[in-house]
């Protein structure tokens, strides 16, 4: 076509600090693009100031501005550009498509061994670098001793190509090292063996936790331990409507709602999951805190949405997703105290990236230990979900009990996902 890998991906970065970096995505179209791209994007820890997405069927052109989230993260951007590349549907040359093409066999599953002295932030600190070296956390089990000490499982995916060698896990376990400092007694990175590769169960949860999780009407207005969001004013505004009236071919999904992260990377989600195809689409900047997306879409079968059973699923399952696309709740688990996080996951498996992340930031800045963790998944309302469960450790300055400050901690952890 006349055309070369270095063209499919371009990044102008901004010359000033706060300015947007322009991205542009040119390449032939495949279901469920923007979703990938975004998601990537989300990977990142990149924020969507504003994109266009346009599509014939067969090729598509997509720009989005983006700025990092704190500004001060720094963006490996030929990295970025290199896994946006590899997933877009190759006309590329044989050589590039095997060094970086995201191939349909699921990528190797790691273990990172963690041994070390406690402290706090530790899990954070961990997170924080796994991310930076674009290490994907896939699973986790966290267990402290009776003796102050911690064992660390991480069962990782590498985007990069970083783990396949000896001296790429090497390399790895030095920047841990250096980053746990003198806590930390060993560490270790390994091939997960085949017993590891499908236990993706939670240890049990109760029923009535499990009502609360899940509850196809999770609601602000249960009990404080739910935080949802302060000004509930503010829930009014999420609006989602079809209009068949202004194009001949296509259905306008126009949608309106309280701005927050990962926002366009959950409404191609879900577009992806239902099988709705995306034309053309604008995201226009946020306004007082509102963001606005006009869409043009048609279903699988590539016809415009007229059955008004299917109209109302799309708006409801998309409204309900774009005020809770995280469900966080606090409850006893015996004598401890545990914070449960869940999302829904893609139907290609995927779950929600830099959740450990987020939540950990949100409990390290509160002060907080982590006691144990686990990553999980389970299936509820038709859907998978993936759960992450921390329990957490009694701060004799920050006493657990108080149901304000299980609150606060709820919120604080809500707010720090959601990018408030």
């Amino acid at each position: 076509m006349g055309m070369s890998w270095e063209d499919v991906v371009l990044i102008e970065e901004s010359k000033n600090s706060g300015d947007p970096t322009v991205v542009t995505v040119n390449c032939p179209d495949k279901a469920g693009l923007g979703c990938d791209l975004l998601r990537i994007v989300l990977e990142f820890g990149l924020y969507v100031t504003r994109g266009d997405f346009s599509t014939d069927g067969k090729w598509c052109y997509v720009i989005l501005w983006v700025i990092p989230r704190p500004i001060s993260l720094k963006i490996d951007w030929e990295s970025l550009k290199k896994r946006l590349v590899a997933c877009c549907p190759s006309f590329l040359p044989a050589f590039y498509i095997d060094q970086f093409s995201c191939s349909s066999k699921s990528p190797p599953l790691y273990l990172l061994k963690v041994f070390s002295l406690d402290r706090k932030g530790l899990i954070h600190d961990v997170t924080k670098l796994l991310c930076e070296l674009e290490l994907t956390i896939q699973r986790l089990k966290v267990m402290t001793t009776p003796d102050g000490k911690v064992l660390d499982l991480f069962f990782i995916t590498d985007s990069v190509n970083l783990l396949h060698t000896k001296i790429g896990r090497e390399e790895t376990c030095e920047h841990l090292t250096v980053v746990l400092g003198e806590c930390c007694i060993s560490c270790e990175i390994e091939l997960a063996g085949p017993e590891y590769e499908h236990q993706q169960g939670l240890s049990s949860i109760p029923e009535i936790i499990v009502e609360k999780l899940f509850s196809c009407e999770f609601s602000a207005m249960e009990d404080g331990s739910q935080a949802i969001i302060s000004d509930k004013s503010k829930l009014k505004k999420a609006s989602v409507v079809i209009d068949n009236l202004l194009s001949p071919v296509h259905s306008l999904l126009q949608i309106q709602c309280r701005d927050q992260k990962g926002l366009i990377y959950d409404i191609f989600r879900i577009s992806k999951d239902c099988g709705i195809q995306i034309a053309y689409g604008r995201v226009s900047p946020t306004v007082n805190g509102t963001r606005s997306l006009d869409l043009f879409i048609q279903n699988e079968n590539g016809n415009k949405i007229l059955d008004n059973e299917n109209q109302v699923a799309l708006c409801s399952r998309l409204k309900e997703e774009m005020l809770h696309p995280l469900r966080v709740i606090i409850t006893n688990r015996g004598p401890d105290t545990q914070l449960l996080v869940a999302n829904p996951v893609e139907k290609s498996g995927k779950g929600r990236p830099r959740v450990v992340y987020d939540v950990t930031l949100a409990l390290k800045s509160l002060n907080i230990c982590v006691f144990s963790a686990e990553i999980g998944r389970y299936s509820r309302c038709e859907r998978e979900w993936e759960v992450y469960r921390f329990l957490l450790d009694e701060n004799h300055g920050f006493p657990l009990t108080s149901k304000e400050v299980k609150q606060k901690i709820v919120d604080k952890v809500r707010r720090t996902l959601m990018g408030w």
